[in-house]
């Protein structure tokens, strides 16, 4: 199916390109999400005639995600959680409970931006995070979580 980017989407193009994808990805995400539209005759005019008002919100999302990264970027977040002594967690430190404790710090990242390349955080220690705050804005923060007695 062939659409037309509303914003910059990563590893699919940018704002007004037209590129196509599969109907699925389409129908039930892009579309949906307000990331895109079909690339019908009426939608490119349409566009054409907004893309000036986007340019404009893509640039001011960009700039608010920087000035956040800016703040975030080498931040490290404690979390504490119960473990046992072997310093292995009764369950784990996931991407909600990081979301939480930056929350509580004044800073209101989504769930989804947390990026935790090992998965969960199963064990007591530094562990490096990446958080996309935007498709060209992502920072770095350590969760350093802590045991607690059982």
């Amino acid at each position: 199916m062939q659409i037309i980017l509303l914003e910059k989407v990563v590893n699919l193009g940018a704002l007004g390109d037209v590129v196509k994808v599969k109907d699925g990805y389409a129908r039930n995400f892009l579309i949906p999400h307000g990331k895109a539209k079909r690339a019908t005759t009426a939608n490119l005019a349409e566009f054409e005639n907004r893309r000036a008002e986007l340019e404009k919100v893509q640039h001011e999302a960009l700039v608010k995600a920087q000035d956040v990264g800016a703040k975030l970027d080498g931040m490290m977040v404690q979390i504490t959680q119960k473990a046992g002594v072997d310093g292995k967690l009764f369950g784990s430190v996931t991407n909600s409970d990081i979301a939480e404790a930056l929350k509580k710090q004044g800073f209101d990242v989504a769930r989804a931006a947390i990026r935790m390349p090992e998965g969960p955080i199963k064990t007591i220690g530094d562990t490096p995070i990446k958080i996309a705050l935007h498709a060209d804005v992502v920072v770095g923060i350590t969760a350093s979580v802590l045991g607690e007695a059982a």
